[in-house]
């Protein structure tokens, strides 16, 4: 029961963390409005610089998500080949 309420509460703050207030939606532009606080973007250039790290941050994460599935290293020369091998360890 106790763990219900304090999701709960943390549920609740999060939401009005997160919601922008009255003022600040007001100074935002139509698309952004209810989302976040602020002034809001001062030009175009905003949006393409927050575009461009979206892309870049998304490319980043897709490509991590998939050495980490699939590293491919392969090579019997490869630093990995030689740590794993037993003599290394002396076994």
């Amino acid at each position: 029961m106790i763990k219900k309420l304090v999701l709960m509460a943390g549920l609740l703050f999060l939401r009005s963390a997160v919601m922008a207030c009255a003022a600040c939606e007001k100074q935002q532009p139509k698309i952004l409005q209810g989302i976040t606080h602020g002034s809001g973007p001062q030009s175009n250039w905003d949006y393409l610089i927050i575009s461009v790290t979206a892309v870049i941050v998304l490319v980043t994460l897709v490509l991590s998500v998939n050495w980490l599935i699939r590293p491919g290293e392969r090579s019997a020369s490869h630093i990995k080949q030689w740590i794993l091998k037993d003599e290394y360890y002396g076994r």
